[in-house]
């Protein structure tokens, strides 16, 4: 009888942590049908829907690169069906993910005026050419990383640290006891 009502109580609690969460998350929130509108169309004008799409490359770029590693031989055909595995319902799935984010933390007015904002021919010469910066600027990290560990100087560093650290020792392996 005791752990009858237990589990009652229990129950109770979660229903009514459940029935919380849900009037007082966003989801559960009563939405404004304009400025959802809004907010989508500020993730077209400030180019954010277009980089959602590159978060899509790159999962689809590192898993292509685990299969390659662990298949070497993949006919043309597997490629074009993977490339395929994540599609345009997907990306409004992310879309719709996102859209809470910016209906918590924006106004409809701020929207709006991020949207004329960012439908000026300045913004849209910005949109357009920041997409080719950040892959140069990208590269260009990567060369000075390259540059940077493979230097002389670094190594030095490096193997000054070792030893500070006494790494060597800390890390040889036991003697082996003769048998």
């Amino acid at each position: 009888m005791q752990s009858s009502r237990f589990l009652k109580a229990v129950n109770f609690f979660l229903t009514a942590l459940v029935l919380t969460t849900l009037l007082t998350s966003p989801a559960g929130a009563k939405k404004n049908p304009e400025k959802i509108k809004n907010i989508k169309k500020l993730l077209v004008v400030s180019g954010i829907q277009e980089q959602l799409s590159y978060m899509k490359e790159g999962v689809l770029n590192s898993y292509s690169q685990m299969i390659a590693a662990a298949y070497p031989k993949v006919p043309d055909a597997f490629w074009d069906d993977f490339n395929g595995l994540v599609g345009g319902k997907d990306m409004e799935a992310l879309v719709e993910h996102v859209i809470p984010v910016y209906d918590k933390h924006m106004s409809n007015e701020v929207i709006i005026k991020l949207i004329e904002m960012f439908e000026t021919p300045f913004w849209k010469e910005w949109r357009e050419k920041m997409p080719v910066i950040s892959r140069e600027a990208g590269i260009a990290g990567q060369k000075w990383l390259h540059e940077t560990t493979q230097s002389e100087n670094f190594k030095q560093k490096i193997d000054r640290l070792v030893a500070k650290y006494e790494l060597e020792k800390l890390n040889a392996s036991p003697a082996k006891s003769p048998k």
